[in-house]
């Protein structure tokens, strides 16, 4: 094996984790997940976490072959984990994973998460300043961009494609020209890149299929629960997709078929935006071989 990583990525609901599974299995490897949520215990059919794929049996001796995987259930739902911990449990979990004599394989469809954990950036470790994002919460997004401007550069669109994101960069910036901070250094890994290559159709029969699923396996229950836990609304929403639009369902703020169907678009724009941000990796000079996700990848 020429590269030190193989990453499987792509949308929502193009069988990534299937895919790395296999591949996992011929290679003696392990797989480290690259997704934003699955990280947070009990948050199980949201994410679609699916751990039953990581098991499958050998046909040939009737064995049951289990996957180890990481980066799953490490922190507790109603906690915010951010890129910074994930950069750190990477690299934690990969070097463990070599040492043991394993192939590491990063599989999600996070690009932000993707790209940290292989390209080797440098990022602050910066708390959060709550009275700060009110503050900012009350400027427009034009002069948050040009305010952000003023203090580095831009060298893409990753920091001002949402407010959140913008905000949180402002953040960072600030208590950077404020305070002498450690700032957590990694080097690039070589990586191989294998993209799971669904049409726009497929992608959506997908998605739909799996929201439908999902639902009648007991999304809305699992929501329930959490809330029921202590987690308040507003933190289920800040998790988005599935846990914003069930909580507003469970909340008495919109009916179940809108719920639905509002959902099913989201989840749809949110697949349409991973795609863009894959075709920006590519244009930054990334390659990534694409693949059907029943294909076999040649090792």
């Amino acid at each position: 094996m020429s590269s030190q990583l193989i990453c499987i990525l792509g949308p929502t609901a193009s069988g990534k984790t299937k895919f790395a599974v296999r591949v996992a299995a011929k290679t003696n490897g392990e797989i480290i997940s690259a997704d934003s949520r699955q990280v947070y215990r009990g948050m199980d059919i949201g994410t679609g976490k699916d751990l039953s794929e990581y098991s499958f049996s050998e046909s040939s001796q009737n064995n049951i072959i289990k996957i180890p995987y990481h980066l799953i259930d490490i922190a507790d739902a109603g906690t915010k984990y951010n890129i910074f911990e994930y950069q750190r449990d990477f690299h934690k979990a990969y070097n463990q994973i070599v040492n043991r004599g394993k192939q590491p394989i990063l599989c999600g469809g996070s690009g932000l998460y993707i790209e940290t954990a292989t390209m080797g950036y440098s990022l602050p470790e910066v708390p959060p300043d709550f009275a700060l994002r009110a503050e900012l919460e009350r400027e427009s997004t034009v002069d948050l961009v040009k305010r952000l401007a003023s203090m580095r550069q831009l060298h893409n669109t990753s920091d001002t494609e949402s407010r959140k994101r913008l905000i949180r960069a402002l953040e960072i910036a600030i208590y950077m020209e404020r305070h002498s901070i450690n700032v957590a250094t990694y080097s690039p890994i070589d990586t191989r890149y294998v993209g799971m290559l669904v049409s726009r159709d497929e992608r959506i029969a997908r998605i739909d299929k799996r929201l439908d699923e999902r639902l009648k396996e007991g999304l809305i229950e699992e929501v329930k629960e959490l809330m029921e836990s202590g987690i308040t609304a507003d933190d289920l929403i800040y998790y988005g997709l599935e846990y914003k639009f069930v909580t507003l369902y469970l909340t008495g703020q919109t009916s179940f078929e809108t719920m639905r169907n509002r959902l099913a678009v989201a989840i749809h724009q949110f697949a349409k935006r991973q795609m863009t941000w894959f075709r920006g990796m590519e244009r930054r000079g990334i390659k990534i071989e694409w693949v059907f996700p029943d294909s076999e990848i040649i090792l």
